[in-house]
């Protein structure tokens, strides 16, 4: 009797039933999975669908009407022969350098000075944030007026006494692209200064007081202290400043239309110029196919050295 007894009793104490997961699933309401199911069909017919064709149009040469005739590789090797294309590859890495780094260098900075409560900080943060409100192609405009020959930026330098560094910044071909990146960079810091504020938000405060107890600098404690706390923000910051400098298209478009003489012309304009403008849509697809696996070569190479470090 004990024996049963006992035997029964680690029956009825032992580890409950699980559930298998199929059933968990067919619990699930229908009207949860036609919530679900709704927005997946929308993404695959409006970007998932796009994208692959896109590579399927890379391959032809396609006015938009009739059928599109086949031609292999015939594009990409036009791409390698083709002096513009190669002036906005050049000119798209500048870009996503300067773009990139004054973005993040700025918005770090002003993130590390705005992060700690004092009187008027909410006053500061917003007025560095607010051209992001604005689309991209009013900033352009924006910044085309004040680099008009009588607009704000010549006439400060005149007022300044720097008459000869004052010229026609848009219409000068050495100048009309870091004109360009300038405004770009402009409205960009403030929302890399917004996603540092929310990672330094995370940094443990007592590693910092430690550090100073220690004897370190500012510099040291941001340095060996705050700024390893900001690796998940800075693959984030990282991966958004990629995209956005590789799919930049408005502001340039706005301010220079990729000229003069195509000295501002990036990957993204010359693609829609050769798409939409000149209605050679298998040869701007090839471009975009480039824009592609470039904005995936650069997110893979930092993801992979980002685990490594880990």
């Amino acid at each position: 009797m004990s024996s049963t007894a006992t035997v029964s009793g680690q029956a009825t104490t032992g580890p409950p039933h699980r559930r298998r997961p199929a059933a968990a699933v067919r619990r699930v309401p229908r009207i949860v999975w036609l919530f679900l199911l709704i927005p997946l069909a929308v993404e695959l017919a409006w970007v998932f669908w796009p994208a692959i064709n896109s590579f399927s149009l890379s391959f032809t040469r396609w006015s938009g009407v009739g059928a599109a005739e086949n031609v292999g590789l015939d594009n990409y090797r036009n791409l390698l022969d083709d002096p513009i294309f190669r002036t906005a590859a050049k000119n798209t890495v500048i870009w996503t350098i300067g773009f990139g780094g004054l973005s993040v260098l700025i918005g770090l900075a002003l993130a590390v000075a705005l992060n700690r409560p004092r009187r008027g900080v909410g006053i500061y943060r917003s007025a560095i944030y607010l051209p992001m409100v604005f689309s991209l192609v009013v900033t352009g405009l924006f910044w085309r007026v004040l680099y008009q020959p009588d607009g704000a930026v010549n006439s400060t330098l005149e007022a300044i006494g720097l008459d000869g560094v004052s010229r026609q910044w848009l219409a000068d071909p050495d100048t009309a692209l870091y004109a360009v990146l300038v405004a770009a960079v402009w409205r960009q810091v403030g929302y890399i200064m917004v996603l540092y504020l929310a990672g330094l938000k995370g940094v443990d405060p007592s590693l910092e007081e430690a550090a100073a107890v220690d004897g370190a600098t500012a510099w040291q404690r941001f340095r060996h202290v705050v700024f390893p706390q900001l690796r998940g923000v800075n693959t984030v910051v990282f991966a958004v400043t990629v995209i956005d400098s590789l799919r930049t298209f408005d502001i340039v478009w706005a301010m220079t239309r990729g000229g003069p003489y195509d000295s501002s012309q990036l990957l993204s304009t010359y693609m829609f110029q050769q798409g939409f403008t000149l209605v050679n849509l298998g040869y701007g697809s090839a471009i975009a196919v480039v824009i592609f696996l470039l904005a995936i070569g650069f997110i893979i190479t930092y993801l992979v050295r980002a685990t490594r470090e880990d």
